[in-house]
């Protein structure tokens, strides 16, 4: 309700400027017909009637395009530009070559860093033949050659151990009851203690053999990491060789493209701008009174000055929840389809949002308008009693069938003139010869 108050007050102001105008205009064509003859011929006139129709209430405001995407593309490498395959204007697709530097120095690093790393998965073939461990088998320290070896003479002398203590106590036995000399005894246990020395020996190599091949997994694992770096460093110089060629991140047109061929660019250089024009946005700024009426996903349409004649529908796709409180509006977005490309960002729209209510239109054909040049305004001539009276009119835009929308000046159903106009004065006597 304060939408529409506010909607009939903008109307009762300028309807007294329309009445002013119309004042000015009668004026002066009162002073024409009294220049004229008493009892001049009718002017003969085609009319037609100033029809009514309910039409969508919209929003007006105006606003600029924006890009959707807009980017500068810099090189990931530095290097000397040695093609540019693209001029400013071109279209191109994501993936297609916009700017191409030397690739020499990074095939060069390509191959030193292919070279370090077959040097890094030798090294590591080699620590994995070392104790024996094949590729992708998990490792156990008991199953290395050396350990197993080390194992075997270990139980061996284990056994050894076993037979000689054996040996000691039946020899203890006989000893007691005089079957054996104590000589032959104190033999046979000198052999056990060595026995067990040896038993010992062997258990110390043992240890000492799973030692050594945890050590020589730990060197194969340090070769494996040092493979690994190498392949990272080999994955890195191939991306830089394959970024010494600048590509499109997304489709789009080349709106800037600063640099040559010859010329050297560091990764801060701007080589070429792509920009997205398929969909594009149009920013507006709504009056905060409005807040309430804009809603996501209504109709917007818009027209420019390069295409005068042809609105352009979008959606709304973006609402700012906030309000500038400098300027009292709020940022609405809403995207375009641009599949002909006709839209740029920069351009100045005047746009309407489509709202959900109707409002009554009064409709006219554009020959039914005169220009006064003496008041610069818009005039028709209404038919009563046979003249033909002057109205200054405000009019809107044009509709798709060409009828040109009176704001003020008309209420619906009047005939206006639609031929003769320069001969037609306020009150000049008229005959109707046809009418549409």
């Amino acid at each position: 309700m304060p939408e529409i108050w506010n909607v009939i007050k903008r109307r009762m102001r300028l309807g007294l400027v329309m009445l002013a105008l119309a004042v000015i205009a009668s004026c002066g064509r009162r002073e024409r017909g009294a220049e004229a003859k008493a009892g001049a011929p009718a002017v003969p006139v085609r009319v037609a009637t100033a029809i009514v129709q309910e039409v969508p209430l919209t929003i007006e405001v105006t606003g600029s395009f924006v890009a959707e995407e807009s980017s500068d593309l810099a090189p990931r490498v530095a290097g000397r530009v040695l093609a540019t395959p693209v001029e400013v204007g071109d279209y191109v697709r994501r993936g297609d070559p916009v700017v191409v530097l030397d690739p020499t120095d990074q095939q060069l690093v390509v191959r030193q860093a292919e070279a370090s790393f077959q040097q890094a998965r030798a090294a590591v073939v080699e620590a994995q033949v070392a104790i024996g461990l094949k590729p992708g088998a998990p490792f156990r320290a008991e199953a290395v050659p050396t350990v197993r070896a080390a194992r075997a003479n270990w139980e061996a002398a284990e056994a050894q151990v076993g037979q000689a203590q054996a040996e000691e106590a039946r020899y203890a036995a006989l000893v007691e009851t005089g079957d054996v000399s104590r000589s032959a005894f104190e033999q046979t246990r000198t052999q056990a203690r060595a026995a067990e020395a040896s038993a010992r020996a062997a258990r110390e190599q043992y240890e000492a053999a799973l030692d050594a091949a945890r050590k020589a997994y730990e060197a194969v694992k340090t070769a494996q990491a040092a493979a690994e770096a190498a392949r990272a460093a080999l994955e890195i110089a191939r991306r830089d060789l394959a970024n010494t060629v600048i590509r499109a991140p997304f489709n789009g047109s080349i709106t800037a493209r600063p640099v040559s061929v010859g010329e050297w660019v560091a990764l801060t250089t701007n080589a070429a701008t792509l920009t997205k024009l398929q969909p594009i946005r149009l920013q507006l700024l709504i009056p905060e009174r409005h807040s309430g009426q804009v809603r996501l996903g209504m109709t917007a349409s818009a027209r420019v000055d390069a295409y005068p004649n042809h609105d352009f529908t979008g959606k709304v796709t973006i609402i700012n929840a906030a309000v500038d409180p400098q300027s009292r509006t709020f940022l609405v977005e809403a995207e375009f389809a641009n599949t002909d490309g006709a839209l740029r960002p920069g351009m100045f729209a005047v746009a309407h949002l489509l709202l959900p209510q109707t409002e009554r239109a009064v409709f006219v054909p554009p020959s039914a308008l005169l220009f006064e040049s003496e008041t610069e305004s818009r005039q028709v001539y209404v038919i009563e009693n046979g003249k033909a009276r002057v109205r200054v009119v405000q009019i809107g835009k044009a509709e798709a069938d060409g009828m040109i929308r009176v704001l003020f000046g008309l209420s619906g159903g009047e005939l206006v003139v639609t031929s003769n106009l320069e001969r037609l004065y306020d009150q000049a006597p008229v005959r109707i010869e046809a009418s549409s």
